[in-house]
């Protein structure tokens, strides 16, 4: 089964560091969602989608796919710029 291994991102609502060091192996879905003809909610038989494993950083998370014969593809993290700009630019 095909697994993704990423740096968690920070949220857009938050603004501090917290949990942004941990690395998520997570599954791909293996079957596409379908919607219930009853409720009319959208799901699928996949249960392994649904498992989301957090580690400390990337080669734990690499170690742990190759031990389980899990091929998991790695996705670099881009780099964080900053855009540093003066209050007094805001009146240009």
């Amino acid at each position: 089964m095909p697994a993704r291994i990423f740096q968690r991102s920070k949220s857009v609502m938050q603004s501090g560091k917290a949990r942004t060091d941990e690395w998520v192996l997570e599954f791909e879905q293996s079957e596409a969602r379908r919607a219930d003809p009853l409720m009319g909610w959208t799901g699928s038989g996949d249960t392994q989608s649904q498992v989301v494993l957090t580690f400390p950083s990337k080669e734990a998370a690499k170690e742990y796919a190759e031990r389980y014969g899990i091929s998991a593809r790695v996705h670099a993290t881009p780099p964080k710029t900053l855009k540093l700009q003066a209050y007094a630019d805001n009146f240009r």
